[in-house]
């Protein structure tokens, strides 16, 4: 039985994604995961050969699962990997509840995880979703391989320049004024700005991946619950980082057993580069990679550097064998 037959699962035949509006890679399939009270869209590749280690893959803000393709196609032979759209992001509907806090986006990786029964995983985050892949990861290390984070949101006194627009989106009102400010932006313009925050070099984005995400800017931008999930994102962000005692975010790194790979770019305007001893000093018997040239989202910029450190991650670790619940037949 396939994926896309499970019950409460709609691949992208489903009319629940508009004929022609999904992009997804060669390789690549869409499906909708519907659990009690949640709707996760779910994009995954099918893996080379039978058998693979499991991996899953946690975007940051703003981002979906279609931030980890090129890095997903780098790994097709070393991973059987699915990356998830949080709610409220790519095609996941907003959450029922309206909570887009760290806890609630963790909680919601933990709930597809358990009702798949594909972990343990290689979790891998980015941002906002190694943030998320370091709670779960502290709160259930039965679920959790390996972790490789890729400039994770992890709290910092000095905040980038270019993370001060995130910080203030989560003060009450501001959402509505950015988007008055921003009103007569084409989507193009947009895309631009977003481009140029989070690559460190912009020109690496070809003609058609500017025009895929722009085109994915102005689907985004049309959605009613588009300004209200960013806000309530970005005041989960900072809340987290107020959390002290062993909810706050550093100690729960201090809890995680997993090998750790840790990923920072040189050119990183929202997440600090400075934090990049710090963050391995706090991840037990972690490695470090770090990219001079790289910016925020060093997997879409470098996915084959960053395959390539994570496959010395599994060769190390002894993480790189077959998993035994597809070999069995339960998976």
């Amino acid at each position: 039985m396939s994926s896309t037959e499970l019950p409460g699962v709609r691949s992208t035949t489903d009319p629940s994604f508009p004929a022609g509006a999904v992009r997804t890679a060669d390789g690549e399939q869409l499906r909708t995961t519907v659990l009690p009270g949640l709707e996760l869209a779910v994009r995954s590749r099918r893996p080379l050969r039978a058998g693979l280690p499991r991996a899953l893959f946690i975007h940051g803000l703003g981002g979906s699962s279609q931030n980890w393709s090129a890095l997903m196609e780098q790994l097709a032979d070393t991973v059987d990997g699915e990356a998830l759209d949080l709610p409220g992001f790519g095609w996941s509907p907003p959450a029922a509840d309206r909570d887009y806090s760290i806890t609630a986006f963790a909680r919601a990786v933990i709930r597809h995880l358990d009702a798949a029964g594909r972990g343990p995983v290689h979790l891998f985050g980015n941002s906002l979703g190694g943030a998320v892949s370091t709670r779960v990861a502290a709160a259930r290390p039965d679920l959790v391989r390996t972790l490789t984070l890729v400039s994770p949101a992890l709290p910092e006194l000095r905040v980038q320049r270019g993370a001060v627009p995130t910080a203030l989106l989560a003060l009450p009102g501001t959402a509505a004024l950015f988007a008055r400010i921003t009103r007569g932006l084409t989507a193009e313009q947009r895309t631009r700005g977003v481009t140029d925050l989070c690559y460190g070099d912009p020109s690496r984005v070809t003609a058609e991946g500017f025009a895929h995400a722009v085109e994915e800017m102005e689907r985004r931008m049309a959605l009613p619950y588009f300004w209200d999930v960013m806000t309530r994102s970005a005041r989960g962000i900072v809340d987290s980082y107020t959390l002290g005692g062993q909810h706050g975010l550093w100690r729960q790194a201090q809890r995680v057993l997993a090998p750790a790979l840790l990923v920072y770019g040189g050119r990183d305007q929202l997440v600090s580069y400075r934090l990049a001893r710090k963050a391995a000093a706090a991840y037990r018997g972690s490695r470090l990679l770090c990219l001079p040239e790289a910016g925020h989202v060093a997997m879409m910029e470098y996915p084959e550097v960053v395959a390539a450190a994570f496959r010395d991650l599994l060769h190390d670790t002894g993480g790189a064998g077959t998993d035994r619940n597809t070999e069995d037949g339960r998976g």
